[in-house]
C-alpha cells in the first residue's frame, strides 16, 4: 500500500475460509468458483505476517499484480467503490408525495366537488394540494444522499505495484514512524502508530488493536508506507459501515405520524356526518339523492384543506429561523421532531469536545503549577502561576518544560491548523502563548528516535546552532515512568540538582492528580545521554469541552432531556470529560462497548436508561445503543461528526451533524447540520420544535372549532326543517376566512421561550387531545349559539331577506376572528403574550374585516353575496355579542392559572408544629 495525498486505501484481497483454516488459492487454479470467494476480514489479517499473507493473496509486496491477475480479480469483485443502488426518477418522487392520507383525502375531495358542480371548493382544493406537493418536494429533494457521500471519501488515486514498476522501499521498511489520524473511523482523538508485527488472536479485540492495518478514508498525520490491499469497497471495514446505512431507514418523524392520523380522524368523522345527514332526511321522507348532496357538501366543507399548508408554512418558517441560527435541517418535519426528543446521544471528539488537544496545566520540576488558558492552535491565552502570568524569562522553570517539548517536536502551526500530531501541535501553541517559539531554531538535529508503543518516548539527539561548543544534547518527551528511568538529576533554576527518591515520588502523585482530571500526562528531559537525563517537569494535555456545552447540557436536562455521551476514547478518559460536562458522577455507570456487544438488546434496553457515558465503542456499537433507547419508546436524538458516527445519525430520530469538523458522510446522514460546530444550537433547535408544534395545535383548535360552527349551523337548520341561514357564497368566503390568513397567521407564532421548560411532548400523544377538543366545543357552542339566536332575532317576521343573512353572516366572521385571537395560545392570556407581537395575524385580521366591509357595502360584492349595508349600531351589536368568545376563552386560561397555582402552593406547603407557628 502507498501513501497518495495523505490518504490510505484500505488492504484486502482474496482468500477463502473453512473451520478458520486457511485455504491457499493455487496457482494453476485458473478459474475460480467465485460463491466460494471472500475477502481478508481486517479482524484476520491484524494476526498474519506480511510473508504469510503474500502467500495467501499471491502476491508481492515488490513487483505486486500482473495486469492480467488485475482484470481477472476486479472482473469478480468489482471496483473499489460502492454500488449505489439507482436513484427513483423525480416524477416518481414527485407523485410519492400523494400517498400522504390527508392528500388522498383531500384528493377525494376536490373530485367529488366537480361532479357536485362546487368548482370554487375544486378549485381551491387544488391549488393547496399541488402548493403543498411542491413545497414537500423541493424540500426533500436532497434527502437520502448519504450513500452516495460515502463514495467522496474514496481516494480517487493511489500509487499500487503492478509488475514491479512503481517507487519501492527496501522490504524491511514497509512502515516507518507510520501514524494515522482515525478519528473519523473510531471516534479516538490521538493518532494511531502503525507497524508491520501482527497481532494476537487474544489481544486483538477491535478495530483500535490493528496496528497493522490501515483503513480506507483515514488521515496519515506522518511517516510513510506500503502494504498488501486486502479488500475493496464494500468488502472493506468502511464497506461494513455502507452496508449497515443501506439496510438502515429513517423512521417517520412524530408530526407526520401525528398528522397520518389526523387524516384518518378526519376521513372518519366526514363519512359519519354524511351518514347521520343521510339517515336523518330519510326519517324525514327527504329525497335520498339530495341529502346524499348535503352531506358529501357538509363533508368537503368538514375538511381543513388549510391544514397542510399551515403545516408547511409552519415548518418552513421554523427551518428559515434555525438557518438564521446556524443550523441546516435538512426535511421540514425534523424541526418538529426535535420538540419530541427525550434522549440526546452525542459523540465526544469533535462534538462535545473540540478535537484539539490544548496544554491546560504544566508542571516544573521545582513545584510549579502552570494553569494555561484559551483554546485552538494560535497565541489565544495566558500562563498563569501563583496568580502571575508567566512571560519568557519570568519563571525559566515552567519555560523549560515547553522548551524541550518544542524541540523534541515535529508539528507546525498554519492557519488552517496544526500539520502533525495534535499532541506536539498543542506544545507549540503552549510556546505561542509563552513567546518562545524560537528556541527550536537555535539547534541542529543530529538523529530522531520516533515514538512507538514500545519506547513510549521520544527523544531528538541536537547539537547548538550557534556558539563555540558542539557538544551532542538528547531532548526527550514521553510517558512519566519511562523518562524519570533515565534521569539522574531535575532542573532548578538553571541549576541541576541531583533527583532523590522523594522528588520522584512527587512527580508521580502529581501525574496521577492531572490523570484523574482526563488530562494526558506527557513529561519533558534532556541530557548529555540517553540515561544521563535532567527532569524538567510534564504537561497535562486535553481535548477541551467546547464553549457552552456545559450549560446547554444543563438546560436539556432540566427540560427532561436526557443527554448520553459516546467516545472511543478509554474509560478514565471518558468518565472525566462526562465529569466535566455535568454527565458523571463518581460511582455511576458507564458500559463499555465490549460489554454493550457482550449484553443482549433486551437487556441493554434494562439497563441503558441509567447509563450516560459509553467508551470505546464502534459504529455497530451506537447503533445497538441508539435501537435500544428507541426500543424503550423514546425520541432519540444523535449528534456526531465522524463516519463512524453515520450508521447511528441515520437510524436516529433526528440526526445532528457537526458543520465544520464533520465528515461529507455525517452531514450527508443527518438531519440537521449545526454550521459553526455549535451544540448549544441543539437547546435553540429544541425551542423551535416545541413552540412549532403548539403553534400547529393553535390552528388546529380554530380549524376545528369554525369547522364545527358551521357545520353545525347547516346541520341544525336542516334538521329542524329551518330555512339555511347563510347561503353559498357566504358559506365559501367563510371558508376562505377559516383556511385562509387568519388562520395560517398562527402559525406563525412567535416562539414562546418558556417551552424549553416543558418537558418533551410524547410521541403518541395525538394533536387532538383531551384540553384541545374541550377548547374547541366551548368555542364552537358559543359561535353557534350566538349565530342562530342573531339569526332568530333578525328573522322575527318568519321571512329571509338580505339583513337577515347579512347580520348573521357578519356575526359568524366577527366571532371567527375573536376566536382566532384567543386561539393565539392554549395556555397563556392574550394580555401576557401581547396584541403586536405577531405582525402577519394582525395584518391578516386586518385584512378580514376589510374585506367583510366590502361584502357589505360595495354594491357589486352586495349582489354576488346577496347583503346590504348596515349601521354603525349594528357592529356595536356584533361587536359585544361576538367578543364574548374571546371573553370566556380567557376566562378559562386564567382559571386554570389560578388552579395550578394553588396546587404548587399545596404541594410546597411546610407545616410548622402549633408552638412554632
Amino acid at each position: 500500500m502507498f501513501v497518495h495525498s495523505s490518504r490510505i486505501v484500505e488492504k484486502h484481497s482474496l482468500i477463502e475460509y473453512k473451520d478458520d483454516e486457511k485455504l491457499i488459492f493455487k496457482e494453476e487454479k485458473k478459474e475460480t468458483d467465485e460463491g466460494m470467494m471472500t475477502f481478508l476480514k481486517s479482524d484476520r489479517a491484524s494476526q498474519l505476517h506480511v510473508d504469510e499473507i503474500q502467500e495467501i493473496l499471491r502476491t508481492d509486496v515488490h513487483y505486486g499484480l500482473p495486469h492480467e491477475e488485475v482484470i481477472n480479480r476486479r472482473a469478480i469483485h468489482g471496483f473499489n467503490d460502492f454500488e449505489i443502488s439507482q436513484e427513483e426518477p423525480l416524477w416518481k418522487k414527485y407523485l410519492g408525495q400523494f400517498k400522504d392520507p390527508l392528500i388522498l383525502l383531500l384528493l377525494t375531495s376536490a373530485v367529488i366537488s366537480i361532479f357536485m358542480r362546487q368548482f370554487d371548493d375544486a378549485f381551491s382544493i387544488t391549488v393547496a394540494i399541488t402548493i403543498v406537493v411542491t413545497v414537500a418536494f423541493v424540500q426533500e429533494y436532497r434527502s437520502e444522499k448519504s450513500l452516495e457521500a460515502l463514495t467522496k471519501l474514496v481516494p480517487p488515486k493511489c500509487h499500487c505495484v503492478r509488475n514491479g514498476k512503481t517507487e519501492n522501499f527496501l522490504a524491511r521498511e514497509l512502515a516507518i514512524d507510520m501514524s494515522i489520524d482515525e478519528s473519523s473511523f473510531t471516534g479516538e482523538t490521538e493518532p494511531r502508530s502503525k507497524n508491520t508485527s501482527p497481532q494476537s488472536k487474544l489481544k486483538s479485540n477491535g478495530i483500535t488493536d490493528r496496528k497493522c492495518i490501515a483503513f480506507m478514508g483515514t488521515l496519515v498525520r506522518c511517516g510513510h508506507g506500503k502494504g498488501i490491499v486486502i479488500g475493496t469497497g464494500e468488502n472493506s471495514e468502511f464497506g461494513e459501515i455502507f452496508k449497515m446505512m443501506q439496510c438502515e431507514e429513517a423512521p417517520k418523524t412524530p408530526l407526520q405520524k401525528s398528522m397520518d392520523t389526523l387524516g384518518k380522524q378526519l376521513s372518519f368523522y366526514s363519512f359519519c356526518i354524511i351518514g347521520l345527514i343521510m339517515f336523518f332526511g330519510w326519517l324525514q321522507g327527504r329525497g335520498l339523492l339530495d341529502m346524499f348532496t348535503i352531506g358529501v357538501s357538509l363533508a368537503v366543507a368538514a375538511i381543513p384543506e388549510g391544514l397542510p399548508i399551515v403545516v408547511t408554512v409552519t415548518l418552513a418558517l421554523g427551518v428559515m429561523r434555525m438557518a438564521k441560527r446556524k443550523a441546516i435541517i435538512k426535511k421540514l418535519p425534523i424541526v418538529e421532531t426535535l420538540g419530541c426528543a427525550n434522549v440526546i446521544c452525542s459523540d465526544k471528539t469533535g462534538t462535545l469536545t473540540k478535537n484539539e488537544m490544548t496544554v491546560t496545566q504544566i508542571y516544573s520540576s521545582d513545584g510549579d503549577l502552570a494553569e494555561v488558558t484559551g483554546v485552538g492552535y494560535n497565541a489565544k491565552g495566558s500562563v498563569m502561576c501563583n496568580g502571575e502570568e508567566v512571560k519568557e524569562h519570568s519563571h525559566p522553570n515552567i519555560a523549560k518544560v515547553i522548551e524541550v517539548g518544542c524541540i523534541c517536536n515535529n508539528a507546525e502551526i498554519y492557519e488552517d491548523g496544526v500539520h502533525g500530531q495534535p499532541t506536539e501541535g498543542a506544545l507549540i501553541t503552549a510556546a505561542l502563548k509563552l513567546n518562545i517559539q524560537s528556541v527550536p531554531d537555535m539547534f541542529v538535529r543530529k538523529n530522531e528516535w520516533p515514538f512507538n508503543s514500545d519506547t513510549k518516548f521520544m527523544a531528538v539527539k541536537c547539537t547548538p546552532k550557534y556558539g563555540q561548543t558542539k557538544e551532542e544534547i538528547f531532548f526527550l518527551k514521553g510517558a512519566l515512568e519511562r523518562i524519570l528511568k533515565n534521569c539522574t538529576n531535575y532542573y532548578d533554576h538553571g541549576h541541576v540538582k541531583p533527583l532523590n527518591e522523594k522528588r520522584q515520588h512527587e512527580y508521580l502523585y502529581q501525574a496521577s492528580v492531572m490523570g484523574n482530571a482526563g488530562l494526558r500526562v506527557l513529561a519533558m528531559a534532556y541530557g548529555p545521554k540517553m540515561d544521563e537525563l535532567v527532569f524538567v517537569g510534564m504537561v497535562g494535555i486535553i481535548d477541551p469541552p467546547r464553549p457552552g456545552v456545559r450549560e446547554s447540557i444543563r438546560m436539556l436536562i432540566s427540560g427532561g432531556v436526557n443527554v448520553k455521551m459516546l467516545t472511543g476514547d478509554s474509560e478514565e478518559t471518558a468518565k472525566a470529560v462526562g465529569a466535566r460536562l455535568g454527565l458523571y458522577a463518581l460511582g455511576a455507570a458507564a458500559l463499555s462497548g465490549d460489554q454493550v456487544e457482550e449484553i443482549d438488546l433486551s437487556q441493554l434496553c434494562r439497563i441503558i436508561n441509567h447509563v450516560s457515558v459509553f467508551y470505546r465503542v464502534s459504529p455497530r456499537h451506537k447503533l445497538k445503543i441508539v435501537k435500544a433507547l428507541q426500543c424503550n419508546g423514546l425520541v432519540v436524538g444523535m449528534t456526531g461528526d465522524g463516519v463512524n458516527d453515520a450508521v447511528a445519525l441515520k437510524s436516529a430520530d433526528i440526526g445532528i451533524s457537526m458543520g465544520r469538523s464533520g465528515t461529507d458522510v455525517s452531514k450527508e446522514a443527518a438531519d440537521m447540520i449545526l454550521v459553526d460546530d455549535d451544540f448549544s444550537v441543539t437547546l435553540s433547535a429544541i425551542e423551535e420544535g416545541k413552540a412549532i408544534f403548539y403553534n400547529i395545535k393553535n390552528f388546529v383548535r380554530f380549524q376545528l372549532s369554525t369547522s364545527i360552527a358551521a357545520l353545525s349551523l347547516i346541520t341544525l337548520s336542516t334538521v329542524m326543517r329551518l330555512p339555511n341561514p347563510l347561503n353559498a357564497m357566504q358559506i365559501l368566503w367563510i371558508n376562505i376566512i377559516m383556511d385562509g390568513p387568519p388562520a395560517q397567521s398562527l402559525g406563525v407564532e412567535p416562539v414562546d421561550h418558556d417551552v424549553i421548560r416543558k418537558p418533551p411532548r410524547k410521541v403518541k400523544d395525538p394533536i387532538i387531545t383531551r384540553d384541545l377538543i374541550i377548547n374547541t366545543l366551548i368555542s364552537a357552542t358559543i359561535i353557534v349559539s350566538g349565530t342562530l339566536w342573531v339569526f332568530w332575532r333578525e328573522m322575527r317576521d318568519n321571512k329571509i331577506t338580505p339583513r337577515d343573512t347579512t347580520m348573521t353572516f357578519t356575526c359568524f366572521v366577527f366571532f371567527d376572528m375573536f376566536n382566532a385571537l384567543s386561539c393565539r395560545s392554549q395556555t397563556k392570556s392574550i394580555f401576557s403574550v401581547g396584541f403586536f407581537t405577531n405582525k402577519m395575524f394582525l395584518l391578516a385580521v386586518g385584512g378580514s374585516i376589510v374585506g367583510q366591509l366590502f361584502v357589505i357595502y360595495f354594491p357589486p360584492l352586495q349582489a354576488v353575496f346577496q347583503t346590504e349595508a348596515l349601521d354603525w349600531i349594528d357592529f356595536v351589536f356584533l361587536i359585544s355579542l361576538t367578543s364574548s368568545v374571546f371573553v370566556v376563552s380567557e376566562l378559562k386560561k386564567l382559571l386554570v392559572v389560578i388552579i395550578e397555582k394553588k396546587q404548587r402552593q399545596k404541594k410546597e406547603r411546610v407545616y410548622y408544629p402549633d408552638d412554632l407557628v
